[in-house]
């Protein structure tokens, strides 16, 4: 069964230099798994909140390219939050997680980087429906 305890904070390589530094990222190495889509969350207003959702088959690493968020992580049964403020790390959500990212910091950008192309039959907007499936153990 998929729990938010599968979510995992990855450290990305660091080149430090004086001139700036550089991070990099190699699917299959560094992420666990191949990217299909890219993409990101910028000019979110105060107070407000993106995702909201579960996907049936996605799974993503979530990058706070600037700025700073929290992003809640919830299986049916436990939550989480976790705090993502570096651009040299990423969160790991697996397929099946329930997230919600909020508390987004002036200018923030949130990259998101996933295994599969969009297909809004994937994501799972209505919680009751998400949570009925989880106790199935879909």
């Amino acid at each position: 069964m998929i729990s938010v305890y599968d979510a995992s904070l990855i450290q990305f390589p660091q080149i430090l230099d004086i001139r700036g530094n550089l991070t990099f990222i190699e699917q299959e190495r560094h992420i666990p798994f191949k990217i299909a889509r890219v993409y990101w969350i910028y000019d979110v207003p105060g107070g407000e909140q993106r995702g909201e959702h579960a996907f049936r088959d996605q799974e993503e690493v979530i990058i706070a390219l600037s700025g700073s968020f929290d992003v809640f992580l919830d299986d049916g049964n436990a939550q989480k939050i976790v705090h993502l403020n570096r651009a040299y790390h990423g969160l790991y959500v697996p397929r099946m997680i329930w997230r919600r990212m909020q508390n987004f910091s002036t200018n923030a950008v949130a990259y998101v980087l996933a295994n599969y192309p969009f297909t809004t039959g994937d994501y799972i907007r209505d919680y009751r429906e998400y949570k009925a499936l989880m106790q199935e153990g879909k």
